[in-house]
């Protein structure tokens, strides 16, 4: 009944022709893949040599990577909840992991109820809205995850910093499943076009994954990332309250584990990949692989001691910096590269342009289809990113500006300064820079869902493990 009502209003409005009516599965399908925790150490950015990624480089091959893509925020929960939505955490108010999204996002106004109305299967599996806060309603098919998994022996991290090797099988965590409803979904015969989402838990943490996946990053070989001491000297105070220095990176300077930390992330990333290489086996497989979209998306960056940051959490390059993949049939060239500066907005504009969907009013991103095409072409959009009430990033191929919401500033030239170390806002030879990039910060920003927000992630007990993950 769903599906016939949806074609109904196809009909009705004319974005479907009668005679067209019985083609609805040509439409193309999309598979969804959505990565947590994920920042810019993938082999095909070239940021980390270390990291191991054979499977998402492949994918990457496939089509267009972007070597420029940020999230909209660097927390899970906003993050997701502004690309699920189309909406900005300046305009709904979701700024941290306990606000509720469903208070202030109506299921309407959704990217997987624009497609299910518009007539596609809608299935999905794993981490796509923050834990907690899943409305299955919006889905025709969302299987829980299965129960716990397997727990480390011995020491588990650094105090919030959570990593240790399992003795168990691949198939024991619940990525794996997760991969497999989404390889049963490529494999099906559908009557109609589909839209399959798979959302991957690691590398978020814990860093818990088989042992042999932190043996393919041998300890002994481990360098740190790029960090220089004393670099928060030129932050401004709300920047440096963000970082919380005296938290997780002291901890880590004085347990001597810094390096097992590093080899912990990279040992969740390679499992990730692993996955991804089972799921695009299955897309190679797939009788409808000619006529599937794929888009790879990580919700935000991670910061593993840069800038003595640890987590996300913070509007720098890494915390903010997430990979975005494309795939389109017809459409992208194999081995094709962006550097276009975008964020994970465009991704509902961008899926409803390739669909035929008239994007909803409230969307507020703009289609990326042009660069897709040709990944070379005019793009004057900057990336923009927020984290907590009324502090932006605003981020363009060649800068970063940051304002907090006292009016701290920070300004990087990205050129010359990739790292981030030297911090420009100050200088008065870059005040027409920071008025340039100022001009794209919002010119409203609601207050806190619930109204409190900023009180949640400083929480205590479980709010602020929550707030934290």
């Amino acid at each position: 009944m769903k599906r016939i009502l949806a074609t109904l209003a196809l009909l009705a409005s004319g974005i479907l022709p009668a005679a067209a009516a019985d083609a609805a599965p040509s439409k193309p399908n999309v598979l969804f893949i959505a990565i947590d925790d994920l920042n810019h150490w993938v082999g095909y950015l070239g940021r980390n040599k270390q990291t191991i990624t054979p499977n998402i480089d492949k994918l990457a091959a496939r089509g267009v990577r972007f070597t420029r893509s940020y999230c909209a925020a660097p927390v899970c929960n906003p993050s997701r909840a502004a690309l699920m939505s189309g909406m900005r955490p300046s305009t709904t108010g979701v700024y941290s992991n306990n606000e509720d999204w469903r208070t202030v996002i109506p299921e309407e106004k959704t990217l997987i109820t624009t497609f299910r109305n518009a007539g596609y299967f809608t299935g999905g599996a794993g981490k796509i809205y923050h834990g907690g806060f899943d409305r299955t309603s919006e889905w025709e098919d969302y299987p829980k995850e299965k129960g716990k998994e397997p727990k480390p022996k011995g020491s588990d991290g650094v105090g919030g910093i959570k990593f240790a090797p399992l003795d168990c099988a691949d198939s024991d965590l619940s990525d794996w499943g997760i991969t497999d409803y989404a390889i049963e979904q490529l494999g099906k015969k559908h009557d109609r076009p589909i839209f399959i989402a798979c959302g991957l838990h690691k590398p978020h943490m814990p860093w818990n994954v088989p042992q042999k996946y932190y043996d393919m990053h041998p300890l002994d070989k481990i360098e740190l990332p790029p960090h220089l001491e004393g670099d928060l000297a030129d932050v401004p105070p709300a920047g440096v309250k963000m970082a919380r220095p005296e938290g997780d990176h002291a901890a880590m300077l004085k347990s001597g584990r810094w390096k097992e930390a590093v080899q912990g992330y990279l040992a969740a990333i390679s499992y990730t990949d692993m996955n991804i290489g089972r799921l695009m086996e299955a897309y190679d497989k797939s009788p409808i692989k000619d006529n599937t979209i794929i888009v790879f998306w990580g919700d935000h960056g991670w910061h593993l001691g840069e800038k003595e940051h640890w987590r996300k959490f913070a509007l720098w390059e890494e915390s903010t910096r997430a990979p975005m993949l494309w795939v389109v049939p017809g459409l992208t060239k194999p081995d094709s590269l962006c550097e276009r500066t975008v964020d994970c907005m465009s991704i509902y504009p961008t899926l409803c342009d390739l669909a035929g969907i008239p994007k909803p009013a409230h969307v507020e991103g703009k289609s990326i289809k042009s660069l897709l095409a040709d990944p070379k072409s005019a793009w004057d959009t900057p990336a923009l990113t927020t984290h907590m009430y009324n502090n932006h990033a605003v981020r363009s191929e060649g800068w970063r500006y940051i304002r907090y919401a006292n009016g701290d500033e920070e300004l990087y030239d990205e050129t010359k300064d990739p790292l981030e170390y030297k911090n420009l806002a100050g200088d008065s030879n870059f005040a027409d820079k920071k008025a340039e990039l100022a001009k794209w910060l919002p010119t409203s920003n609601k207050e806190p869902a619930a109204g409190k927000g900023e009180d949640k992630q400083k929480g205590k007990g479980k709010k602020k493990k929550a707030a934290a993950e």
